[in-house]
């Protein structure tokens, strides 16, 4: 079970690390570097992704949607010194019972 947790949280690095790049350079007036940067990180995503152990796409990008509010909360936390509110966490702790609901069930 830690590998898929592994991938998930690299996953989510790319994507939002990417995400965040391009909002500084079209947001924030940053270097165009930053949106080059960006990209790459968000094709790597993409890749990244195709690693999950998980077999049916739908329900790995269901999960991984849950799994990036908890880390966009997080990220937000740490880059942007924006501290979580009640309902930020509330919301977060629904978005990860979901995506348990989704993945552990032995559906075989």
């Amino acid at each position: 079970m830690i590998y898929p947790i592994l991938i998930f949280i690299l996953a989510g690095l790319c994507e939002i690390g990417g995400g965040y790049l391009i909002w500084l350079w079209l947001r924030a007036s940053q270097s165009p570097l930053f949106g080059l940067l960006g990209g790459i990180l968000l094709i790597s995503y993409g890749i990244v992704a195709t690693f999950q152990v998980f077999p049916t796409f739908s329900r790995v990008y269901a999960a991984y949607g849950g799994v990036f509010i908890v880390m966009s909360i997080l990220w937000g936390y740490v880059f942007d010194k924006q501290t979580p509110d009640k309902y930020d966490v509330l919301g977060a702790i629904v978005c990860i019972i979901g995506v348990l609901i989704m993945l552990l069930p032995d559906r075989s």
